[in-house]
């Protein structure tokens, strides 16, 4: 039904619609009934709205639908194939990096990811340094903050990349911070601050490394422990790690049989993540023409030993068995024995050591509140007193989550927990001196990470310390022939013999033979002719502060140049010996200088050059006499010692490693160098 009122007129006449519906038509008539044309089905609904409508070519029908016929030819949809190319394409490429990133992530533990993160960061650093290394910042987009703001921001940007990529990466990151002395003072206390702890993995990672070592046994199968306290006959073990690093954690275990063992368990991912870090390392160090770069594959190779637990496993049994040989070190240091049957190339079960770490200088030195004749409990591996097991058990029965399961043996500090080993400083630190001495001079085994989370120190009987070293991952075997010369150039050194510094320094492909000579020694050679630094300080005559600012850095990096003139004759070793030499420089410094350090270290290469067993009976008979000699010309060292250390207890000043420390900074800088060796002791 329709409620339209229409108006019209005979043919030719104009049409029009009426404003508004006054009725409905229920009836029509057959011919005479006007119908609305097709082409208009408007609705006008106001007078002012009429339209005409076109004339009718033939009889007037009723309003319908028009026909498909009537409509013309349809028109083909509008298409976009270039946005439809970029979006196919855009959509191939985000399944593509997907894809990449599920397999990156799952197979690689995103190491792939790391090394884009690495590149980026080192691109934008290099950038910086490109526009910004320069006496005068360049107008406009040059910073205006100078070289010390360009240091600090992109040892910040370094800091960053180290901590978000972890593993590895802490690891090199330490490596640096070991060599950072010679870097600017941004950069030294960036790197300070990489021996924080690492976060521990959580402890179904710690399971599930076990399994796939030890051919899908459980934990408990393999230590013999029990975490619900049930079961008698089953050792404890705690969940939760007592120490993390960079590359593994450690867990307290108590077996079966007694023995407390400390677990090293390698975090998984650093499996997968090794050979991308090292390889980024690698080009890392060749696109930015760092120095050293033809040393970087020994670098590497001795870093990937360092997460090889087997190897770890063998460089302890190596060095246990030549101390248990050495008498001047027997009953002194002891390396805690390692467990193979417990072992595996990503778990390390040794011994648990109780005792007081190193650097914890007020625990050493308190007075001792254990009792007459008593001692440190675990002294030369004597078995720890067992914990109240049935305790232990009962509170795992109602807490199986317990974080802390083993047993705080305190008694030695007394009731109200104020004593200490009550051992002296002097006798620490000359046992750490003569062990390192006697692996670079004697052994040619040397423990390159003698920092002081791995040495720790217990009270023997006699009230003398006893130096236990832990982590040897990190070794050097140095060959015989290399022995000898190192162990002739230190001699050299100390007597001032300037003929025969060159001629083995020329033999290591070192150039500035004087600043390798103080490098060396960690404090100023004074038996050099000072070339270098009087020519520095002629040049830097009449220059403003941003100008002698540029000339050190860039005179720094050329004097490192100079001292590695040829890398291939350059002894590899030498990396990880100067390392181990100036974390002991400061260890000393940080007890308060209680031993002549370069004397200890002269006598041992001096002693070792007679008693090498494959020299000629002549030359050792020749060694032997002019190591008389030598300890007569040592006698001048300990006077200059014992004159600082005098005034050190008047309180007139620092000991001696404080005093060439002092020393080593003014020509360090006056050569372009900031130096800053508390650093080492991290």
């Amino acid at each position: 039904m329709w409620r339209h009122g229409l108006a019209g007129s005979t043919a030719g006449s104009r049409l029009h619609l009426s404003a508004t519906i006054t009725r409905t038509r229920t009836t029509t008539t057959s011919a005479q009934t006007l119908r609305l044309p097709r082409p208009w089905r408007t609705i006008v609904t106001s007078p002012s709205h009429r339209r005409p409508l076109h004339p009718s070519s033939g009889p007037f029908e009723p309003l319908r639908p028009p026909s498909p016929s009537s409509l013309g030819a349809p028109r083909a949809a509008r298409s976009y194939p270039r946005a439809e190319k970029y979006l196919r394409r855009l959509l191939v490429i985000s399944a593509l990096l997907g894809a990449g990133y599920l397999v990156d992530s799952q197979i690689y533990a995103s190491g792939i990811a790391r090394s884009l993160r690495t590149f980026g960061t080192g691109l934008l650093v290099a950038a910086d340094y490109k526009l910004n290394f320069r006496p005068h910042p360049i107008p406009i987009i040059g910073s205006k903050s100078g070289i010390p703001e360009l240091h600090r921001r992109s040892a910040e940007r370094m800091s960053d990349l180290l901590r978000h990529n972890g593993g590895l990466y802490l690891k090199i990151g330490q490596a640096i911070a070991m060599q950072s002395a010679v870097l600017p003072p941004e950069f030294q206390k960036m790197f300070a601050r990489m021996f924080d702890d690492a976060p521990q993995d959580e402890w179904e990672l710690v399971e599930k490394v076990i399994r796939d070592d030890f051919g899908g046994r459980s934990v408990e199968e393999v230590f013999g422990v029990d975490f619900t306290g049930r079961d008698e006959s089953k050792g404890v073990m705690e969940k939760t790690a007592r120490a993390s690093a960079s590359v593994a954690q450690v867990h307290w275990a108590r077996l079966p049989d007694g023995r407390e063992v400390a677990v090293k368990i390698q975090k998984p991912e650093i499996e997968r993540q090794i050979g991308w870090d090292l390889w980024a390392f690698k080009v890392y160090t060749w696109w930015f023409d760092l120095p050293m770069y033809s040393m970087v594959p020994f670098v590497s190779e001795r870093l990937k030993l360092e997460t090889d637990f087997e190897n770890e496993a063998r460089n302890s049994e190596v060095m246990r068995e030549l101390i248990n040989d050495e008498p001047a070190l027997r009953g002194r240091v002891y390396i805690p024995p390692v467990y193979p049957e417990l072992s595996s190339k990503r778990v390390l079960t040794t011994e648990w050591i109780e005792g007081v770490r190193f650097n914890d200088k007020s625990d050493l030195t308190r007075p001792w509140r254990g009792g007459h004749g008593n001692y440190s409990p675990g002294v030369h591996g004597e078995q720890l007193p067992s914990p109240d097991m049935p305790s232990l058990r009962a509170a795992l029965r109602q807490n199986p989550d317990r974080q802390r399961l083993k047993p705080e043996r305190s008694s030695w500090r007394g009731p109200n927990l104020t004593g200490g080993l009550g051992v002296s400083p002097k006798d620490v630190m000359t046992t750490i001196v003569d062990l390192f001495s006697a692996q670079i001079f004697k052994f040619g085994v040397v423990h390159c990470d003698p920092h002081p989370g791995n040495m720790f120190v217990r009270r023997l009987p006699n009230g003398k310390p006893e130096l236990v070293l832990i982590d040897h991952g990190l070794y050097v075997y140095m060959s015989d022939q290399f022995r000898h010369d190192y162990a002739s150039f230190w001699k050299a050194l100390m007597t001032f013999d300037n003929a025969k510094i060159v001629q083995i320094a020329s033999g290591w492909g070192v150039k500035g033979a004087e600043m390798f000579a103080s490098a060396t020694l960690m404090r100023p050679y004074e038996g050099g002719e000072n070339k270098v630094q009087k020519e520095f300080l002629k040049a830097m005559k009449a220059r403003s502060p941003s100008e002698r600012n540029y000339e050190m850095q860039r005179r720094m990096k050329q004097g490192i140049r100079d001292m590695l003139a040829d890398e291939e004759k350059w002894p590899k070793e030498l990396i990880f010996i100067s390392r181990n030499m100036r974390i002991v420089q400061a260890n000393n410094a940080n007890m308060g200088s209680p031993v002549n350090r370069i004397k200890i270290m002269g006598v041992w290469a001096s002693r070792s050059l007679w008693q090498d067993k494959g020299l000629g009976w002549r030359e050792r008979v020749g060694n032997a006499w002019r190591h008389l000699l030598f300890k007569g010309v040592l006698w001048a060292s300990d006077a200059v010692w014992w004159f600082f250390r005098v005034k050190q207890l008047l309180g007139r000043g620092g000991g001696m490693e404080d005093e060439v420390e002092v020393k080593m900074r003014e020509m360090a800088r006056e050569m372009g160098i900031e130096l800053q060796h508390d650093v080492f002791a991290g």
